[in-house]
């Protein structure tokens, strides 16, 4: 089977979805598929073609072209697009995540027909792209989200999808790095992801200014990088935290399961998600989690079993929860252990990997012909 996966990012970029998307296709192709990636090219330094692991990548310069409103770019790009579908002939086309380049997608569907499986990632918090965001809603065959709460949104943008729609949660292979037992002695509380507006690591910022008293030995540890690490770095002067918080930078993924297995706790203090990796790679390490009650976190966290809790922008309860932890740190060793479990049973990479593979199959058949099945 031949599929066109469509991302709006892809490696080298590695945030939580690149990392799932190289991961995910891997192991397709492991099973017999032949795969194709478009992305986009935002970068002159990165080839218009590549391959990862053996997998083509096609990088085309979407938003290059509306930004530098070249017409000529424009043309370049559908004229590219056309000419790699036509020759690859995909049998599925796969867009994982929603941005602006689907609008070329949506424009060469003629060029060589074929079903087309939308993966919704996160919600969507801003009415910027809506009507973009419909339209490949309802030229979808199939829709899947990361999350419950993603595929609710989804559906009520566009009712006509509900049947034709399910959630797949992402899933999360179990390491050979056991679980180191949790600092106590000196508390690290460990902040994880892009720093942007989005994470709410500022929240988390409040919230630790008013821990230190108590836990003068602890730490806040923020590792990422983004286009809030300015804005975060002046915050932490002005809370006169530049002692006590740690600005690690960008963190490879081989390195991200050996940092969690430092931690005391995760804090994920989002203002909006879909299925966040730190939350399912925090727990396979059995740490407690702090986390925001919005949409995919809270379909992870099992408040007061696997960890705790909080509304949104709320800095004071989500100072208590990490309190509360840090008090009663057997409540905290048994949240990350239950938290673990839950992981491996109800997160499995092979049931993710299989529900992907057999939604792949079942729409290329669909999509066949009388002539093509027979």
């Amino acid at each position: 089977m031949r599929v066109l996966f469509w991302s709006e990012l892809f490696w080298p970029y590695i945030g939580g979805a690149e990392v799932f998307a190289t991961k995910l296709l891997t192991a397709l192709r492991e099973r017999g598929h032949e795969v194709v990636v478009v992305t986009r090219r935002d970068s002159p330094d990165l080839p218009t073609e590549d391959r990862y692991q053996g997998i083509p990548v096609y990088r085309f310069p979407f938003l290059t072209a509306f930004a530098n409103r070249s017409v000529d770019q424009l043309i370049a790009a559908r004229q590219g697009l056309t000419k790699l579908k036509r020759e690859f002939a995909p049998d599925l086309v796969h867009i994982h995540g929603f941005g602006p380049s689907v609008l070329f997608h949506l424009d060469t569907t003629q060029a060589y027909p074929s079903p087309l499986l939308v993966t919704l990632i996160e919600e969507r918090q801003h009415r910027e792209g809506r009507d973009l965001l419909d339209r490949m809603l309802r030229a979808a065959d199939w829709v899947t989200g990361k999350s419950a709460a993603v595929l609710a949104q989804a559906r009520r943008l566009a009712p006509e999808i509900t049947s034709r729609s399910s959630v797949i949660h992402n899933g999360f292979e179990v390491p050979a790095l056991l679980p180191e037992p949790l600092p106590t002695d000196t508390p690290r509380i460990l902040c994880l992801g892009r720093l942007a507006v989005q994470k709410g690591f500022d929240v988390a910022l409040t919230a630790f200014a008013s821990i230190t008293d108590h836990f003068p030995s602890a730490r806040l540890i923020l590792a990422g990088d983004g286009p809030e690490r300015s804005a975060l770095e002046h915050r932490v002067a002005d809370l006169g935290l530049a002692n006590v918080v740690d600005f690690l930078g960008w963190v490879s993924p081989h390195d991200v399961l050996p940092l969690i297995n430092t931690a005391t706790m995760v804090v994920i203090p989002s203002r909006w998600e879909g299925l966040p990796s730190v939350v399912l790679q925090a727990a396979v390490m059995a740490r407690p989690v702090v986390a925001t009650l919005v949409s995919g976190l809270s379909e992870v966290v099992v408040h007061r079993n696997t960890g705790l809790l909080v509304e949104p922008e709320d800095s004071q309860a989500l100072a208590e929860a990490i309190v509360l932890l840090l008090d009663q740190s057997e409540t905290a060793v048994r949240m990350g252990l239950a938290a673990r479990r839950r992981v491996q049973e109800l997160f499995n990479w092979e049931k993710c990997v299989t529900a992907y593979d057999a939604l792949w199959q079942r729409l290329t058949m669909e999509g066949r012909s009388p002539s093509q099945t027979a």
